[in-house]
């Protein structure tokens, strides 16, 4: 009957009195097989190994951990995931912008054109900047600064109008610049009724600057290019 170990192992000598293989349960019999040797080695290598996983599903970041350094020093080294927040030290980076805050934009702006076009100066006034900057045709392409400007066409014009006006946005984008700051470009489609009574659409593009001030949105900067604002027909 051949030997239960056919292969020479190791013997069980002061060479071989670590505490890992004398304290090991691989250690059962004088000689050690290749086998138990591998195992009890995996073993080993297994306990020296740290390996952080965080996050699934392409939903979270991941930071793997290197072996530890000598003095029990351990070296962190980002990887960084194809999608979803990056981790760092256990810290998420900020998303990105969500898409509420670039609806809140767009929100705010279409109720600055819902004040011009009822002719309500006040609302309008309340959205704005006191040192509201902007150019714009009635301008005749001069940088004009605050609310004096504005006024004369909400009081001479968009107030008295008593016919219908309906504009729409088209393809907004929204910049967000920070927590209190934003842009916004469209273009804007007026529909309304000339003097004869026939309706008409005038187009211009627009960009609006925002800031926000205790927690309120307000208007800052108008760019408008194109038909006037309040057609004047």
């Amino acid at each position: 009957m051949p030997p239960a170990r056919p292969w020479p192992g190791l013997s069980q000598s002061p060479d071989w009195s670590h505490p890992f293989l004398s304290q090991s349960p691989c250690w059962s019999h004088p000689f050690l097989s290749q086998q138990e040797t591998v195992e009890c080695l995996k073993k080993f290598n297994a306990r020296r190994k740290l390996k952080v996983s965080l996050g699934g599903g392409g939903q979270g970041g991941v930071v793997a951990v290197s072996r530890p350094r000598p003095g029990g020093l351990v070296s962190p080294r980002p990887v960084l995931p194809h999608t979803g927040p990056i981790l760092w030290f256990g810290a998420v980076t900020p998303p990105c912008p969500p898409p509420a805050r670039k609806q809140e934009i767009i929100k705010i702006t279409e109720q600055l054109i819902e004040a011009v076009n009822n002719g309500d100066f006040e609302a309008y006034a309340k959205i704005c900047d006191p040192g509201l900057t902007s150019f714009e045709p009635e301008a005749l392409g001069n940088l004009v600064e605050g609310m004096d400007f504005h006024r004369f066409y909400f009081e001479n014009l968009l107030s008295k109008n008593n016919k219908p006006i309906h504009t729409t946005i088209l393809n907004p984008h929204v910049h967000v610049i920070g927590e209190d700051a934003a842009c916004i470009a469209y273009i804007r489609l007026t529909q309304y009724l000339d003097a004869q009574g026939r309706p008409r659409t005038s187009q211009s593009e627009e960009t609006r600057v925002w800031h926000r001030r205790d927690g309120k949105w307000q208007n800052v900067h108008f760019h408008g290019s194109g038909a006037p604002v309040a057609p004047l027909q």
